[in-house]
């Protein structure tokens, strides 16, 4: 239908409240706002949904999280003969309107026939993740838009296993929203289902500190440690504050310092434009923070806190940010190490790691004699690993990571987690702390044994309809054009993950191997507007591996920006 007539009709039925024809009102003069908002759905993937709050199809408002939550609804009733039973847990974090679409969510779900489960509050993701197999649910969702800015909000849908879906799941899904073809088919809430929905109690909050918890390795050092060992803190004003702190305190952290601006929730981030822990202007605060009180490090979660970013001090005593693919291979070594240390270490024990991540843990790993299972981009495919090898046994999880800032250690949820990457990030900096060492020399101490590892991600973003168009165009000319070099590297062999790689599902994304050992990938991202280009080197000179990643992100960049 064109986009207009779908506008007007919002506009012109009694179905859609006075506030959203308001506000859609407001909007009549600017066609290409109006083309935006209703050339499509709001797209509905592997993750879920993600979009601007306002009114339209392809926006987050309570009309497409209604319409989203009927067809997730009557996924799960077809499919799993006892989902209205088992029921859905539903949990929210701290952006504009997340509590509303996480109770517009329950309603629904309710009067589609589906037992829900909901918090009193706000709750992480790696809490949901946890409480769907707590709780024995036949899936989850998690209203939060991650780092992103603002403006946005979103809706994350996880299956039993407490693991996002998978792309075939989201695609079955995606049919039965498709089927809903007028928002009035949809059954109007009443009172009566209210009966349906159960409010959950603190009991389950302390199940999963307890969980987290059980990973730390070496407990007793923390004690000995604590009272010279400061660390900095931000939840960026999302929902990590109080699980975070709870289990740094249980520990034995006895000094952290919480960024003031950014300890309590707020949808408008204290100012920050992105709140995103990979992002150094996102800790300018912790930063500052970290030098005034001469602390030892700052770790910062993202809103909903499944990531984890990290300051450190250098030998010189200036302020480095970590980089995701540095602090894996930390803790790497570290969990490992400590794991063989306390004899908790298994025979078929792995690690996971996605392909766009760098192979600096991997090496690392594989020089301890633990096995490395590489997986495409999203934890959810990590979730399936674990799943897979919980039920046959094969493999035991150690942890996981991915180079965007996302860690897992333990089993306690099959997403990232972000309140016990913090908690084994302060462990492993107290313990190098012991031994006279900054996290940052212990890395540089790596990088000595193991060779120099460099990588970097570009984002490039392509809003709107003609944006997406152009990310369609620019993978169609990498398929379509093979390169027998990039920059002055040999290309040893191109893996398109959409044709089909070998032990992997088929995925838009391309991964060049080069003759030296360095690789380049790109794909669409599968949340933002924007398709990124992940470059990754490795030489025993520090500068040699520089230098090869500047001109290979050059030479990407050239070729990308060149297509029309």
């Amino acid at each position: 239908m064109d986009y207009m007539k779908i506008y007007n009709k919002w506009l012109e039925s009694d179905y859609f409240d006075k506030d959203t024809k308001e506000e859609l009102l407001s909007i009549k003069d600017d066609k290409k706002e109006i083309e935006d908002r209703f050339y499509r759905d709001l797209e509905f993937g592997t993750a879920g949904l993600r979009g601007i709050v306002q009114a339209g199809t392809n926006r987050m408002n309570l009309y497409t999280i209604r319409k989203t939550s009927y067809g997730l609804a009557r996924y799960f009733l077809k499919n799993h003969k006892d989902a209205s039973e088992r029921g859905i847990v539903i949990a929210h974090d701290n952006r504009n309107m997340s509590r509303e679409f996480c109770m517009e969510a329950a309603q629904t779900f309710a009067l589609a026939g589906m037992k829900v489960y909901y918090f009193d509050d706000l709750r992480t993701t790696p809490m949901l993740s946890y409480s769907v197999r707590k709780l024995n649910c036949i899936g989850g969702i998690v209203v939060t838009a991650s780092h992103n800015p603002p403006q946005y909000n979103g809706y994350k849908v996880y299956g039993e296993n407490g693991a996002q879906i998978m792309p075939d799941v989201a695609d079955k899904v995606l049919s039965e929203i498709e089927a809903i073809k007028d928002f009035s088919d949809i059954p109007v809430y009443k009172e009566e289902y209210a009966s349906k929905i159960t409010l959950l109690g603190k009991d389950i909050d302390d199940d999963f500190i307890e969980a987290v918890e059980k990973n730390l390795i070496r407990k007793e050092m923390i004690g000995k440690y604590a009272k010279d060992f400061k660390v900095v803190y931000s939840p960026l004003c999302g929902t990590g504050r109080v699980p975070v702190l709870r289990v740094l305190k249980d520990s034995g952290f006895e000094h952290v310092i919480v960024v003031p601006e950014e300890e309590m929730p707020d949808p408008n981030f204290a100012g920050i434009k992105t709140p995103n822990p990979e992002e150094s202007v996102a800790l300018t605060r912790g930063i500052n923070l970290l030098k005034k009180e001469d602390a030892d490090i700052l770790i910062a979660n993202d809103p909903d806190c499944d990531r984890v970013g990290v300051a450190v001090k250098n030998s010189a005593g200036e302020v480095v940010l970590l980089t995701g693919n540095q602090i894996g291979g930390l803790l790497t070594d570290y969990v490992i190490e400590g794991m063989k240390e306390k004899n908790r270490l298994a025979d078929n024990a792995c690690i996971i790691k996605t392909i766009v991540t760098s192979e600096f843990g991997s090496d690392i790993a594989k020089a301890h004699g633990v096995d490395v299972v590489s997986i495409l981009t999203g934890f959810k495919f990590m979730g399936d690993k674990m799943t897979q090898y919980a039920k046959d046994g094969s493999k035991t999880f150690v942890m996981g990571y991915e180079e965007s800032y996302g860690y897992l250690i333990g089993d306690q949820c099959r997403d990232k987690d972000g309140v016990v990457a913090t908690l084994m990030i302060a462990e492993m900096a107290i313990y190098y702390r012991s031994k006279g060492k900054t996290l940052y020399e212990a890395l540089i101490d790596l990088y000595e044994k193991y060779g120099f590892y460099r990588e970097k991600t570009n984002s490039i973003y392509l809003e709107g309809k003609e944006g997406s168009e152009k990310i369609d165009r620019i993978m169609k000319y990498l398929r379509d054009n093979t390169f027998e070099k990039i920059s002055s590297i040999d290309v040893l062999k191109l893996e398109d993950f959409k044709k089909g790689v070998e032990g992997f599902p088929k995925s838009n994304v391309l991964k060049y191997h080069l003759k030296d050992g360095s690789w380049v990938a790109l794909r669409p991202s599968g949340t933002e507007p924007k398709i990124k280009i992940y470059i990754g080197t490795h030489d025993p000179s520090d500068e040699i591996a520089t230098n090869k990643l500047n001109e290979i992100d050059k030479f990407m960049l050239d070729v990308v920006n060149s297509i029309k």
